[in-house]
């Protein structure tokens, strides 16, 4: 099946993904933000697939600035569940491997911790997974 995404499209993807680490960066509380952004990042570069195509595409589309993680979230989270249902209306599959991505991103971004995530970073986590399931 061959997936036609729109450039607006594309940029839901991008936003709700590289957003999903934005939020989790936002949520380290720990001292260490730049790791989980790192990581988190390297995570969605290792993409695969049409999600992986337009998560490695070259693009400045992508408006993640915003004053607090409250306005950050109401920009993320509906994209998320945006992404997941535009996908799964063309490729279940597709959207089940953006779905996949984006909680390898979360985790790894979340793995910067030698232990268990950080309670706002475990909140964090369960916000993004109900906006992916919300599809």
């Amino acid at each position: 099946m061959s997936i036609i995404l729109s450039d607006q499209d594309k940029l839901t993807l991008r936003t709700a993904a590289y957003g999903a680490i934005s939020l989790m960066t936002a949520a380290d509380a720990t001292g260490s933000p730049h790791r989980a952004a790192t990581d988190g990042s390297i995570a969605l570069a290792s993409a695969t697939g049409l999600v992986g195509h337009v998560l490695a595409a070259k693009s400045k589309d992508i408006n993640l600035k915003s004053k607090t993680v409250a306005e950050l979230a109401d920009q993320v989270l509906p994209a998320l569940t945006a992404a997941v249902s535009l996908l799964k209306e063309q490729d279940p599959a597709e959207a089940d491997n953006f779905r996949s991505t984006v909680m390898v991103a979360v985790e790894a971004a979340a793995r910067t911790h030698r232990s268990v995530p950080t309670p706002t970073m475990a909140d964090m986590i369960r916000k993004i997974t109900a906006a992916l399931d919300a599809a």
